[in-house]
């Protein structure tokens, strides 16, 4: 799954891109501070970043210039209340992939967000295929013997999970972190009743209950 990282010290900004990001099937983290977001886009997990201008510590701008000075290529699209030219364009200059200003259609941004990886599918798995069971990322299309299938956002944010990692279990914790961005209830079934919509979807035999541990993917 492709990690987002959104850099906003507003925290109904931070929340309203995460789940908006979320719903699209991306795993997100967040940070609130420019040398915070500096650190966790170095870290090399990064798919993109989405980056506000006005930070305590160090503003966008200066991030962005670091990031690229560190030889950092992974796409920007900067988000921020300045909407001159100017600022405009030294978004550009110091290495961002997309500039956005505030108020902002989350639609757009979204949209924005898919053309932004897209245009890095060198750099990033796009296609995953399992047996017979291919997803392709960023068209969100699933194809099972060939045939396409309709999933819903977090359906096909399960499968990737899946995907990604056949053979490892994954427990329920994980699974509820890394999409529904939730702490683990143990008296949540919302893993168990997908899963259960994925095997109808997918294929009974693909997804193994581990008793006690979680799901895996044969």
């Amino acid at each position: 799954m492709t990690r987002i990282l959104v850099v906003d010290d507003e925290p109904h900004i931070v929340s309203l891109v995460t789940r908006a990001l979320r719903a699209e099937g991306f795993d997100t983290v967040d940070a609130d501070d420019g040398q915070a977001a500096l650190d966790r886009a170095l870290a090399g997990d990064i798919g993109l970043m989405i980056l506000d201008v006005g930070l305590p510590t160090m503003d966008g701008f200066d991030v962005l210039r670091h990031l690229r000075a560190a030889g950092e290529t992974l796409p920007v699209i900067m988000l921020t209340a300045r909407s001159s030219a100017h600022d405009a364009v030294d978004g550009l200059d110091a290495g961002a992939s997309d500039y956005v200003p505030k108020p902002f259609s989350v639609a757009e941004l979204m949209a924005r967000v898919r053309s932004r990886l897209r245009e890095r599918t060198g750099a990033i798995t796009m296609i995953l295929t399992q047996g017979e069971v291919t997803l392709d990322i960023l068209a969100r299309r699933t194809t099972v013997a060939g045939r396409e299938i309709d999933l819903s956002a977090r359906e096909f944010a399960l499968a990737e999970q899946f995907l990604r990692h056949p053979g490892a279990v994954l427990t329920r914790e994980e699974l509820l972190s890394r999409i529904w961005g939730l702490d683990f209830d143990p008296g949540s079934n919302v893993v168990d009743v997908y899963v259960r919509y994925l095997r109808t979807k997918l294929g009974a035999d693909h997804i193994v209950t581990v008793r006690g541990e979680g799901y895996r993917w044969e």
